[in-house]
């Protein structure tokens, strides 16, 4: 039995999410989890479809991307994920899909503007979105830069990744991420119905101003920080 059962557990289930939630279809789209102490990440095989997956195809690698356990390679955006994780030291999963509005955005090259409370629930600042890649960049080692585009438009934007838990990839698609394999993949539907919402409200007036400050103040405190009062506490 794998030392890492209950990692790899966790992060199958994160996994069944993405089609649950109508994220992707097929094989795209992938779920990991980190166990800190051990350096040890979990993560979906490649191109193994979500009706055929199984907990103990999950596949292990440590933050080399070296192979730990697992008889199938890992998938193809580990590189990405391990990228992320030595460098955001607090999050706990990451989920990548290719989910319809989020990738629309993505495409178009546009960050997704905070526009309305729901957006402003989760987060204040707008959804970024990186800067193409290089071609440099995409004949080299591609997934390693994925995760240094996203590490950029956090530098340049001055962006923390505990604030801000998602990322549109110019051309590509969304990453989100969490304290938890789940959280990652709640942030992704967040993602994909905030997404769907802005091409929505621009389609009805492309001239639609972003959301006043004080709705975002009111709207994200009231469900974070020391003063939240939604929901029903501890």
């Amino acid at each position: 039995m794998s030392a890492y059962k209950t990692l790899k557990e966790e992060v199958y289930e994160a996994n069944m999410e993405i089609p649950k939630q109508k994220l992707a279809i097929y094989t795209f789209g992938n779920v990991s989890g980190i166990d800190r102490q051990a350096g040890i990440v979990a993560i979906k095989p490649s191109g193994i479809p979500y009706d055929e997956l199984k907990p103990e195809d999950i596949v292990l690698v440590d933050l080399d991307n070296k192979l730990v356990e697992g008889g199938m390679r890992p998938s193809s955006d580990t590189k990405t994920h391990t990228l992320l994780y030595r460098h955001f030291g607090h999050i706990g999963g990451i989920c990548h899909t290719h989910s319809t509005y989020a990738v629309a955005w993505a495409q178009a090259m546009r960050e997704l503007p905070n526009l309305g409370t729901t957006h402003a629930d989760h987060l204040v600042a707008s959804v970024p979105v990186t800067e193409v890649m290089s071609d440099e960049m995409i004949q080299g080692d591609y997934e390693h830069e994925t995760g240094n585009q996203i590490l950029n438009v956090f530098r340049d934007q001055n962006l923390s990744p505990e604030e801000v838990e998602m990322v549109l990839v110019a051309c590509h698609g969304p990453f989100t991420w969490g304290k938890t394999p789940a959280k990652a993949v709640y942030n992704a539907t967040v993602l994909e119905e905030i997404a769907k919402m802005g091409y929505l409200t621009l389609t009805i007036n492309p001239d639609t101003p972003r959301i006043k400050q004080s709705l975002i103040d009111k709207h994200f405190f009231r469900k974070h920080g020391k003063d939240a009062y939604y929901g029903q506490g501890c």
